[in-house]
């Protein structure tokens, strides 16, 4: 094989192009070595030529270096993409002798050696260079022989190496056309489809360059006619559409040929190609002067020319002849020269002829062409118009000869004459404009009447109607005869014509009765008999006859007295029929009645008129007192009443005359003239003061403080004869406390022991009164001031002694006081300012007595060194003893110390013996340290501190204390770490700051305070910093975990001390990897091609990536972005395999853009933003497959045309289109007719590949109806896809004919009643219409006048129906003319006719009865009998006019439509009399309210309504007041009344109230309480010298007060009878019980609410109370809730109850209440929560009770047998626990008490108060809730933790001596002896039975046995003061 062979055979192999960035034009080469070996001589010299043997064997040939290549292969694109002078290639060669080498090119056949230029470039280096531009069509290759010699070869001799140039294609070649036929002609009938030409262009490139592409331009854009395909290199030319001669008949077009170069440069060449379209005949002749409108006078002679049309043949191409003719019809007026198209008349033209329609003619025009081929011949038509001008040719002219009419006189302005015998009033005239347009006027009416309308045009219909109504009178005037005229109104010789109008007047009744008087007034007595003439009524009326004052009659008397008196109908003299209570004055003075006169003996006008009826006063009523009773209270030695007694009456006879004067006098009871009354005005007054005392029997004591006065006084009046009435009055004299006690002796003097128990008597002082009653005679006694709450007194016996609790040591006193000076007062029952004292002094001396106890000084805080030396004295312990001579003893108390920790925990002395380290002495107090002390195991101290009065006088005085001993630190100890050694890890790259690792140290001592440094590499302090402070270990700068994997360094930690000390601590840190590495994707895909049917899982590509981190950092996962691939494609996130997911549309989106993503670490990384990423963008084309079906563009309803439409026009346009590719046959359509055209009316043209035309085919004249074609689009793709539509054509009628009435007939009259209700139908009309369809569619509507009388009517547009749209009111107008419009909805044009209607207004009741009032009262007594009582109710009255044909007057009708539903009125409808049905109780219903409606259809009773309308005057309120009797008895609220009164009430406290109602009003209603029956007592105790009734009853309120002073001690319950009585006696009666209770029998309950709030629903909670703990309860008091510290708070209220045993009716005590309630906490759950109750608690603070037993058993026990005390100490040590363990037990469990949902559980954040175990026992602590009783955390003996500690609030040594500011201390906290009493009462207080504070307190044997658990601040408070 050649060279040249090898290469061609090798011509695809090469290298890629040129090196990157070389500035060389250097071709990709190959390198063929040469065929000669250089191993041996004979080898070289075979290579050369002409070398002798002896020149071989001293010089060696050069050889080429070429890589072991056989050949030199360049590829080299041609033309300027390789310039000439380009170095191409760079030859090299080598000499094993080393010399210069000279390369060269022989010349050879193929002209390589023209194209290259060998240069030498060095010793053994040339470049070749293109010499000769390079073209490949004219050569493709070049073979080309190299040479090489070194010089010593021998001429002509060269070494050769064979290149082969390879010449490379660029797309420089446009296609350029071969010859073809410019110019086609085609028929424009041709078939789509059909080849024009063929044409070729050739490309002399090679491949795509060479391949080439034919498209098709049309130069005018008609694109879509021509298309061209390419096929075997050719350009084929079809026809697409249909061509139209007439339409376009040449086309111009260019052919591109353009070859298929897809980068870089594409070249085109052009042709063009005339398209020339012959023209056929296919088209009708065309009219192109057609004048649609023409107009000729009727008066135009015969053959006169009216317009010329003129036709051409529609083929442009063909010039045919045309002849012109008319379509045969009715008309022959016209007629048309078939060659010339003139249309002239042919006969007399009449434009009122009934042949025309309103004088114009339609004319269809036929052109038809002469063809010769086409057969029948084309014809084409059109439509004219003729309009026939008018002349004034006819005369305005009636419809009847005569006219004959009537009318009433005084009939109003506008009322129609009504026409008689049939006579039509019409007037016609036919001719057109102002020539049919005439006036009508009359002549000879004298003004009388008026014509209407005025003006008509061609036809009108008119009316006659009154001008002038005040000439119409038929006494001046009978009948009247003028003439009518309707006359043109044509400025020229107008024509006329008249006819006479004869108008008949009719009498009427037009006067109406008048009275004589606008009213009447008249005056009777009321005592006046039966037959008395009360008034005469007159009227006259100026008509004659019975229509006159001859036939008036009056027919109508109405009012309130109406039924008594008695109209004359013909005198009008009215007189009384009988009596009744219309003639009691008194009950109405004066009375409104209407009479009624009507002429026409009563049937005709009527008038009313108004009767005042007044009644005169006669003297028939006494005076009547106001009261039954008068009562009044006059107080000892006064001159006036209480208040003002004044003794009114009233006489109901007339005011101002003597008949109602009244005057009073004293008849009876005033025997001494002791008082006086004013005559007229009735004011009683006493005359002298009176003495209460004197009106006593000598010795005597009145029983209560009031005594009665009984006089009679008499009221008369001054009529004839007078008339008088009495009443009692009452006069109460109540005494006055005018009289002092006075003391046996004014001072008094005593000495007692300081020691003497609370309660012991001291003396008695006495004192009396002079007042007659009591309570001013009873005398009690108060200590003024003095008692310092030491000394109380007894309030009734004066015996003074010491108070209970209290203490008499005058070493308690500042200043010390020895001595007490008492003021005692004596007291009478005078209430405030009215009281009277008496004053005595008592001086009561104190004798002392040693009983304190020693108190230490507050021992505060003692510092005290760790390393104190042993034996070193620190403290000294003192105590104080207030008695002469202590001997005091210091000792540690061992139970009471404690030691605690730095931290704070408690040390016990079993772990470190903290007591051993120090020593007391007992006799100086002086503390030393006696071990040495080490804060690291305690650093606080609490030592408890006890002193002893060895010197006292009974019993041990025993204090205690608390000394607090903090130890103070040294520095002894070295920090340490709270690790041996930390091991942590951090990532590489992390940030500066980053933590690695925290380092602690510890350090036990007090200078804590340790700097941590770091000690390692230099490097190491590069990468981390330490935190000299905290010991915090971060990033100090980056770190590469590649460069240092570890980090190794050691932390030393130093104290604060001094000397300072320090540790060391060794650090490890490991550096992780972290994923710093991006991927990267392989290779350069970027478009992919899939077809659109592709199935699901195709693969389309496979994608590539990298990364060059390792493990999961360097694994690549595929990701395909969703949105850009739609769903339509996904990838394998591990291969990257890419394939469609989904069924693909080309239709709906043709390409893609696809967004793949490659993610390294996705699995554990991309979740947490770990994962790193890159991003290739791939396009994908779906290539297009025939998938799609034609959709037509929807034509909605019928394709409407009318039946005239032209041949050969356009009907509609169809359009469809296919979703696949328009450039290809998928998405071209073509459209056909297949079915519904059996009749070959239409024709479908398609116009492109998306739209067609439908044209008819021929005349639609008389073919009008529905038509439904089947149209067909199909595309043009294989195998093609088609679709189907139905189109519907309407074909429609022309409308040619006007609506015609046939129902009702011209100028109907229709009667309508003046009442008619809107919406009545007057009238339906109807018309018809000979059209068919919307043409014969008839619709109507009222035509507006000029007096807008057709506003009152409407009628429906569709059924013709005429309604009534507003009220008619005959009064205002009784005709209305409406003119009706029928119209068709024809198309062009609306066709119409008229109708005119009258209608009349009829005379109707226009006015219900109305009443004059809005409410009228009556009044009925309850229980009367049904029917006995009868109140006529007020009369109505009627507005209506009266003519001619009104009806006799309608009766009047009442009836109830409200408030009788429980049927207990009859109204008689007629004479409207209202009586009781059944009995009435003014209990159950103190007032009815009835409306009554009046109507005159008393036919049909009025249905009721659901509310009473003012506006409405037919409707009357009727108010029915029932009168009381007193029929009902006082009752009593309930029939046992229970209550308490503490003993520390006064005398006359009003403590609680009986209470009775009755249910009567007024008088009936008043009630008055007695005490009837003994007082009983039970269980009484200290009541014994009691003799006066101990309660008194008011008589008026019922308020039960105290008449005697109740004393503490006494005790007991007491029960009565009480009655009530109204004032006729009726009564009723109720059991009292009371009972006696000392103040801490009470239980208080503070409620958020205030007062008023609880009063008015106490009940509730007493039985509610009641039923659960089965107790009487008793509300005792109400008071605004005080606060601990005395303030006020106004939002709560304290509520004071007892509860009484139902069993033995005693008071249980306090504890058994607060234990009841504890314990159904549950059930009074709801209760508390409605009242807000927040706390119950005794109403008197508890003290403290001693158990003197066991504590005397204790010390027995105690001095006799060691064994048992300590066995007693265990035991009250295990006692104790569980006592606290049930404690905190019960605290915890405290939310059962309540429901979970309650606010009180958790809305204080887990605070429970009052539940230390140390609170009082029988408090219930759920209720007082933390956040409303915070007044516990303010006492300063409280702790003010904010822990929930249940044990917070004891209270110490220290905060009792400082209980709130400057108070006296109420307890020493001891910490003693758990049984020694004495600890807990103030010093000096003697342990006593009698002590108050042991009997106050319950002391609770297990829980509160422990004192030094025990903190009550209650008893803070004062438990009792006797100051005033």
């Amino acid at each position: 094989m050649t060279l040249r062979g090898a290469a061609r055979a090798r011509g695809g192999r090469g290298g890629g192009g040129g090196r990157p960035g070389c500035c060389l034009w250097l071709a990709s080469w190959t390198a063929v070595a040469a065929a000669a070996a250089w191993a041996t001589g004979a080898g070289a010299g075979a290579a050369a030529q002409g070398v002798s043997a002896a020149s071989a064997s001293v010089n060696h040939p050069p050889r080429f270096l070429i890589d072991g290549q056989t050949e030199i292969v360049l590829r080299l694109k041609e033309g300027p993409d390789t310039p000439v002078g380009s170095l191409i290639y760079r030859l090299r060669g080598a000499d094993p002798d080393g010399d210069p080498l000279t390369f060269g090119v022989r010349e050879a056949a193929g002209g390589g050696s023209e194209v290259l230029r060998v240069e030498r470039a060095g010793p053994t280096e040339a470049n070749v260079y293109l010499r000769k531009e390079l073209d490949r069509e004219t050569q493709d290759e070049y073979a080309v022989v190299l040479t090489l010699t070194d010089g010593h070869l021998g001429d002509g001799n060269f070494v050769t190496q064979s290149l082969l140039l390879l010449v490379e294609d660029v797309n420089d070649n446009a296609p350029a056309f071969k010859p073809y036929q410019p110019t086609v002609a085609v028929p424009e009938g041709t078939a789509p489809g059909r080849t024009l030409a063929t044409l070729h262009a050739t490309d002399p490139d090679e491949g795509p360059y060479g391949q080439v592409v034919y498209y098709l331009e049309e130069m005018d854009g008609d694109d879509k006619t021509f298309g061209i395909s390419t096929v075997n290199g050719k350009g084929v030319i079809r026809l697409l559409g249909e061509l139209d001669y007439e339409r376009k008949f040449l086309y111009q077009l260019r052919v591109l040929a353009i070859d298929r170069a897809n980068n870089g440069r594409v070249n085109t060449g052009t042709a063009a190609l005339l398209v020339q379209v012959q023209d056929v005949e296919d088209q009708p002749p065309v009219f192109v002067a057609v004048s649609p409108v023409t107009r000729v006078s009727e008066d135009a002679r015969v053959g006169t020319s009216v317009l010329q049309v003129k036709a051409i043949d529609g083929d442009r191409g063909i010039n045919n002849p045309v002849t012109y003719s008319l379509v045969p019809g009715a008309q022959t007026s016209f007629n048309i020269d078939p060659k010339t198209g003139i249309i002239f008349t042919q006969e007399k033209l009449d434009r009122e002829s009934p042949d025309n329609s309103n004088g114009a003619y339609i004319l269809k025009i036929i052109a038809q062409e002469n063809s010769k081929v086409v057969s029948p011949p084309p014809t084409a038509s059109t439509e004219v118009t003729i309009i026939i001008t008018d002349i004034n040719d006819e005369i305005p002219t009636f419809r009847s000869p005569f006219y004959e009419a009537v009318v009433n006189e005084n009939a109003q302005t506008n009322t129609p004459i009504t026409f008689l015998k049939g006579a039509l009033p019409q007037v016609y005239d036919h001719d057109q404009g102002n020539n049919g347009t005439f006036q009508m006027f009359l002549d000879g009416d004298k003004g009388i009447f008026e014509v209407t309308p005025p003006k008509g045009i061609n036809e009108a219909s008119f009316l006659i109607r009154v001008k002038d109504p005040t000439k119409l009178d038929f006494e001046k005037l009978t009948f009247l005869n003028f003439s009518i005229i309707a006359k043109e109104m044509v400025m020229n010789n107008p024509k006329y014509s008249l006819v006479p109008v004869t108008v008949h007047i009719k009498d009427m009744n037009d006067n109406f009765p008048e009275f004589t008087q606008p009213y009447y007034e008249v005056s009777v007595r009321e005592n006046a008999d039966v037959g008395t003439t009360v008034a005469w009524i007159q009227a006259l009326d100026d008509d004659s006859g019975n229509f006159g004052t001859q036939g008036i009659r009056y027919t109508s008397l109405g009012g309130s007295m109406s039924d008594l008196l008695s109209l004359d109908p013909v005198t009008g003299i009215i007189t009384i029929k009988s009596t009744g209570p219309s003639f009691d004055r008194e009950l109405v003075s004066r009375h409104y009645l209407t009479v009624e006169a009507r002429d026409d003996l009563g049937n005709g006008n009527r008038n009313s008129v108004q009767l005042v009826v007044n009644i005169e006063d006669v003297n028939d009523n006494p005076p009547i007192f106001l009261r039954t009773k008068y009562e009044a209270r006059l107080f000892e030695n006064s001159i006036d009443f209480e208040s003002p007694l004044l003794l009114e009456a009233h006489d109901n006879d007339l005011n101002g005359t003597q008949n109602s004067k009244i005057q009073f006098r004293i008849a009876s009871g005033d025997p001494f003239g002791n008082f006086s009354i004013d005559p007229t005005l009735g004011l009683m007054q006493p005359l002298t003061p009176i003495d209460f005392e004197q009106l006593l029997p000598p010795g005597k004591v009145a029983i209560t403080n009031v005594l009665p006065l009984n006089l009679v006084v008499l009221a008369h009046d001054m009529g004839d004869p007078s008339l008088a009435s009495e009443v009692p009055v009452v006069i109460y004299v109540q005494d006055i406390n005018d009289h002092a006690p006075l003391f046996e002796h004014s001072q008094y003097a005593r000495s007692i022991p300081e020691d003497m128990l609370g309660g012991s008597s001291i003396m008695q002082v006495k004192a009396w009164d002079d007042d007659g009653s009591s309570p001013n005679n009873v005398v009690v006694y108060r200590i003024q001031e003095g008692a310092e709450d030491k000394f109380v007194i007894d309030a009734e016996t004066g015996v003074v002694s010491v108070a209970y609790g209290a203490n008499l040591d005058p070493d308690r006193t500042d200043p010390k006081t020895t001595r007490y000076t008492l003021r005692v007062v004596a007291l009478d029952g005078g209430i405030g300012e009215e009281q009277l004292q008496a004053l005595a002094i008592v001086n009561i001396s104190i004798i002392d007595v040693n009983n304190k106890v020693p108190v230490f000084l507050d021992p505060g805080v003692l510092r005290v060194k760790e390393n104190t030396q042993v034996g070193q004295y620190i403290h000294k312990i003192q105590a104080i003893d207030p008695d002469d001579k202590p001997i005091l003893r210091y000792r540690l108390d061992a139970s009471n110390s404690e030691a605690r920790s730095e931290e704070g925990t408690l040390i016990k002395s079993s772990e470190y013996d903290f007591m051993s380290m120090f020593e007391l002495d007992p006799i100086s107090g002086y503390l030393r340290v006696v071990k040495i002390l080490d804060r690291e195991r305690v650093e606080t101290i609490r030592l408890g501190l006890t002193v002893e009065d060895l010197a006292a006088a009974k019993g041990k005085q025993v204090s205690s204390a608390i000394l607090t001993i903090i130890i103070e630190d040294e520095n002894d100890n070295n920090p340490k770490f709270r690790r041996p050694f930390y091991r942590r890890s951090v990532t590489e790259n992390s940030k500066n700051g980053v933590t690695i690792i925290n380092i602690v140290a510890d350090d036990a001592d007090k200078n804590r305070t340790i700097t941590y440094s770091l000690e390692g590499p230099r490097s190491t302090a590069e990468f981390v910093h330490l935190d000299e402070d905290t010991g915090e270990v971060v990033v100090a700068s980056k770190i590469d975990r590649e460069q240092t994997p570890w980090l190794n360094f050691t932390v030393r930690a130093t104290d604060s001390g001094f000397p300072p000390r320090s540790s060391l601590a060794d650090v490890f840190i490991q550096i992780l990897d972290e994923n710093d590495n991006n991927p990267f994707f392989i290779g350069d895909l970027n478009n992919i091609t899939v077809r659109e049917d592709a199935p699901v899982g195709t693969e389309i590509a496979v994608i590539e990536a990298q990364d060059p981190d390792v493990g999961d950092f360097g694994k690549i996962t595929f990701l395909l972005d969703r949105m850009s691939s739609q769903g339509k494609f996904q990838i394998n996130a591990d291969t990257g395999i890419l394939s469609v997911a989904d069924v693909l549309n080309r239709e709906e989106q043709s390409s893609y853009l696809l967004i793949i993503e490659a993610w390294d670490n996705y699995q554990f990384g991309y979740a947490t933003g770990e994962s790193r990423n890159a991003f290739k963008q791939i396009g994908v084309n779906v290539v297009d497959v025939n998938d799609e079906t034609p959709v037509f563009e929807i034509i909605y309803g019928c394709v409407t045309v009318n039946e005239f439409h032209p041949v050969r026009e356009v009907v509609t346009a169809i359009k469809a289109s296919d979703a696949d590719d328009p450039n290809t046959p998928n998405g071209r359509i073509k459209f056909s007719i297949i079915d519904g055209n059996e009749q070959g009316m239409f024709k479908i043209e398609n116009i492109d590949f998306t739209t067609a035309r439908i044209v008819t085919l021929k005349s639609l004249k008389k073919l009008y109806g529905n038509y439904t074609l089947k149209i067909q689009a199909q595309d043009l793709g294989i195998p093609p896809n088609s679709a189907t539509m139905d189109l519907e054509i309407c074909v429609t009628d022309f409308n040619d004919n006007a609506p015609r009435f046939v129902n009702p007939t011209h100028n109907i009259t229709i009667r309508v009643p003046e009442n008619a209700t809107i919406g009545s139908t007057i009238i339906e009309v109807k018309a018809e219409d000979d059209d068919i369809g919307p043409n014969a569619a008839i619709r109507y509507r009222l035509k507006p006048d000029s007096t807008n009388g057709w506003k009152t009517f409407s009628i429906n547009d569709k059924t013709g129906v005429v309604v009534l749209k507003e009220p008619l009111d005959r009064e205002r107008q009784k005709i209305y003319q409406v003119r009706v419009e029928a119209y068709d909805l024809g198309i062009p044009t609306a066709l119409s006719s008229d109708l005119e209607l009258t209608i009349y207004v009829r005379n109707v009741n226009d006015y219900e009865p109305q009443f004059l009032v809005n409410e009228f009262f009556v009044n009925f007594t309850e229980h009367a009998a049904p029917s006995s009582e009868k109140r006529l109710l007020v009369e109505t009255v009627d507005r209506d006019e009266v003519d001619e044909l009104d009806d006799p007057p309608t009766p009047v009708c009442y009836y109830i439509v409200i408030g009788n539903e429980n049927e207990l009125f009859r109204l008689d409808a007629v004479t409207h009399e209202l009586t009781v049905m059944r009995e009435l109780d003014r209990e159950q219903q103190e007032r009815h309210v009835l409306v009554v409606k009046a109507t005159e259809d008393c036919l049909e009773i009025p249905t009721n309504i659901s509310a009473f309308d003012p506006s409405d005057d037919t409707l009357l309120k009727v108010i029915i007041q029932i009168l009381d009797i007193n029929d009902n008895p006082p009752h009593f609220v309930k029939k046992v009344f229970t209550g308490g009164v503490s003993t520390d009430a006064d005398f006359g406290t009003e403590f609680m109230q009986v209470k009775a109602t009755d249910a009567d009003v007024g008088e009936n209603a008043v009630v008055k309480y007695f005490q009837i029956g003994r007082i009983q007592k039970s269980l009484t105790e200290g009541l014994e010298n009691i003799q006066k009734p101990p309660f008194l009853v008011n008589e008026n309120t019922g308020a039960v007060a105290l008449n005697f002073d109740p004393q503490k001690g006494m005790k007991g319950y007491f029960d009565f009878m009480v009655l009530a009585n109204d004032t006729d006696g009726l009564q009723d009666m109720a059991r009292v019980y009371i009972y006696l209770l000392r103040e801490d029998q009470r239980v208080k309950f503070v409620l958020r609410q205030q007062p008023a709030e609880i009063r008015e629903k106490i009940d509730i909670l007493r039985e509610v109370l009641s039923n659960v703990t089965g107790a009487i309860v008793n509300v005792d008091e109400y008071k605004i809730h005080e606060n601990h510290d005395g303030s006020v708070d106004k939002t709560k209220t304290d509520l004071y109850i007892h509860l009484v045993n139902r069993d033995d009716n005693s008071i249980m005590e306090v504890t058994d209440v607060l234990r009841l309630v504890d314990e159904n906490i549950e059930l009074l759950d709801a209760l508390f929560k409605e009242f807000n109750v927040l706390d119950t608690q005794p109403a008197e603070a508890l003290a403290l009770k001693a158990d003197t037993e066991g504590l005397m058993m204790i010390w027995l026990v105690g001095t006799t047998i060691f064994l048992g005390l300590l066995l007693i100490l265990v035991l009250s040590i295990c006692l104790s626990q569980r006592a606290r363990y049930k404690r905190q037990l019960k605290a915890a469990t405290v939310a059962a008490f309540g429901s979970n949902e309650s606010g009180l559980n958790h809305a204080t954040g887990g605070q429970v108060p009052n539940t230390n175990m140390h609170s009082v026992e029988g408090s219930n602590p759920m209720w007082m809730r933390a956040y409303e009783n915070e007044w516990y955390k303010e006492d300063e003996s409280v702790s003010t933790s904010e822990r929930d500690s249940l044990d917070e609030n004891a209270v110490g040594n220290e905060e009792a001596q400082t209980n709130m500011e400057g108070s006296k201390p109420f307890c020493i906290y001891n910490g003693g002896s758990s049984n020694n009493v004495s600890n807990l009462l103030p010093e000096g207080t003697a342990v006593k039975e009698r002590n108050d504070l042991n009997r106050s307190v319950i002391y609770h044997e297990n829980l509160y046995q422990h004192l030094d658990k025990i903190s009550n601040p209650l008893i803070a408070k004062k438990l009792e003061t006797t100051e005033l």
